[in-house]
């Protein structure tokens, strides 16, 4: 114990860790000893995984599809923290919470048809991701979500209802608002129903449920229509409408869902995240395509894994921290 706290004292205290979130330089230099090590064991879609070329170079040999890459911030905070906590990081692009809990799923790789085709997909199935949760598993880190609320294909159909519109109206809205009450509902149950598996599997964990970064502005005249490094063809309606009543509900139901459990935490990406979304110039999202016209589809690029790999370190050094 005088060890860890030896080791925890070189990155700051407990208590100013939970004021803010870390700067990378308060970690530099920290290799606690090995025998100070904590099981920490990654879970989530692309939001977590990295996936796009934007957030680093993919590092699994052979490839399963998953597309985690080097900039995301689990291997970020993987390399921040050295041998304080030992890193299982099994995200996954495209997954649901349903795959993180009990269903395998089978990865899609970069395969996005018509946007683009991956030359080794089909890829085999991957266990579901909580397999990887044990007895004595310390820390838990889960983003997923998005996938259950089906955000992918809610873009692919703005991306063709505004298509031709001049960016002009809600067409996306007036065809899809009916049906995302009871998509946030199934988010909802599965989530709770996530987290109790998680707290089960991992009786001593604890669980920092992760939050989706902001993608779309306040204030939507920042985003130019027929843009393909923004929204493309999706109206300045319609993303107001996605901000208000998809993205902004998606992470209000998780954190709602994590108030239900004793040893979960909701970490907050939005707040933070406010002045670098898809159509900011400073922006921690990339739009339909990044800056070097490869597909991203609105995914974070490593300047986004950064900020939460900052937001998440804060948790998970907390979360670790010995209480007096």
């Amino acid at each position: 114990m005088a060890r860890f706290r030896t080791h925890l004292a070189l990155l700051g205290s407990a208590a100013a860790l939970t004021a803010g979130a870390l700067a990378p330089a308060q970690l530099a230099g920290a290799q606690p000893a090995a025998a100070a090590s904590y099981e920490w064991v990654a879970l989530g879609d692309s939001y977590t995984a990295g996936v796009i070329q934007a957030a680093g170079d993919t590092f699994e040999v052979p490839r399963d599809g998953c597309e985690r890459t080097d900039q995301s911030y689990p291997q970020v905070i993987d390399r921040d923290l050295g041998s304080l906590i030992e890193l299982t990081n099994v995200s996954c692009g495209a997954a649901t919470i349903e795959n993180v809990t009990f269903r395998a799923q089978e990865p899609i790789g970069r395969h996005l048809p018509p946007f683009s085709e991956d030359p080794d997909y089909p890829f085999p199935p991957v266990p579901p991701q909580s397999d990887e949760v044990k007895s004595g598993t310390d820390v838990i880190t889960v983003g997923v979500g998005g996938n259950t609320l089906g955000f992918a294909d809610i873009l692919v159909k703005c991306l063709e209802l505004g298509s031709g519109s001049g960016g002009v109206g809600t067409p996306c809205k007036d065809e899809l608002a009916a049906s995302i009450p009871g998509k946030l509902k199934t988010v909802s149950r599965d989530y709770d129903q996530m987290l109790a598996k998680l707290h089960e599997k991992g009786p001593h964990a604890k669980i920092l449920a992760v939050g989706y970064p902001t993608v779309i502005p306040r204030d939507t005249s920042k985003c130019r229509y027929n843009d393909i490094h923004q929204f493309l063809s999706i109206t300045q309606g319609d993303l107001d409408w996605l901000r208000q009543d998809v993205l902004e509900p998606l992470n209000k139901a998780i954190e709602k869902s994590v108030g239900t459990q004793d040893t979960a935490t909701f970490v907050n990406l939005y707040d933070s995240s406010e002045k670098h979304s898809v159509c900011d110039a400073g922006k921690w999202v990339e739009g339909i395509f990044d800056g070097d016209d490869r597909l991203a589809f609105v995914h974070p690029n490593a300047k986004g894994h950064r900020n939460a790999a900052d937001h998440v370190t804060s948790a998970i050094l907390n979360a670790i921290a010995p209480k007096d």
